[in-house]
């Protein structure tokens, strides 16, 4: 026979450990759903999130989608930041080059990074980039000017999938932040004033 004491001992450390656990395996699944849901949205164009892949490989299909560009700074960067056309009509299957121009508009070099998005979020399973300057750290000296490509492609699929065939038009969104360390940085905080004494 069993001592109740013991048993109400090894139930408690059960539990503990079990909870312990419980604790250790949700920390841990935090941690690596960032990276396994950017991993997801890059794979299956998730989220308004463009494939990246080759040139296209088949014919180009008579359809055609208008592509918008936008481009965007964020606040603390003295960067100007523009495409050189604010859209194209673009044949589906067909590799297009589109060249953006940013600036250095202030007074000391600047490191900046960029972001993307493309929207509606259906349609980024079928826009595929190519070559692309998105999350390539650049730093430019003051004035300074660069002109940066973004190679892509839609794919012709974006017509046959019920989801988005009565698409007629995509923005691809780009933001400049600030860089650190090649990650970008949320807008530099303001100064604080202090009150005089």
């Amino acid at each position: 026979m069993t001592d109740p004491r013991t048993q109400r001992q090894t139930k408690t450390r059960t539990t503990a450990l079990a909870c312990l656990g419980l604790v250790v395996g949700m920390t841990a699944l935090a941690f690596a759903f960032v990276p396994l849901y950017d991993l997801f949205c890059k794979a299956t164009g998730y989220d308004g999130t463009p494939l990246r892949g080759t040139a296209a490989s088949g014919p180009p299909s008579q359809d055609r989608m208008v592509v918008h560009f936008d481009t965007n700074v964020a606040p603390g960067l003295p960067w100007r930041f523009q495409p050189e056309t604010p859209q194209i009509e673009a044949q589906l299957g067909a590799t297009q080059t589109v060249f953006f121009r940013v600036t250095n508009t202030g007074t000391a070099p600047s490191t900046g990074i960029a972001t993307f998005n493309l929207q509606p979020g259906l349609t980024g399973g079928y826009f595929v980039k190519v070559q692309c300057f998105c999350f390539n750290e650049q730093t430019l000296q003051p004035g300074e000017t660069l002109d940066f490509p973004v190679v892509f492609y839609v794919e012709p699929g974006i017509k046959a999938d019920s989801n988005t065939r009565d698409l007629t038009e995509m923005t691809l969104s780009y933001t400049y932040f600030a860089s650190k360390n090649g990650q970008p940085q949320a807008a530099l905080a303001a100064p604080t004033r202090t009150r005089p004494n």
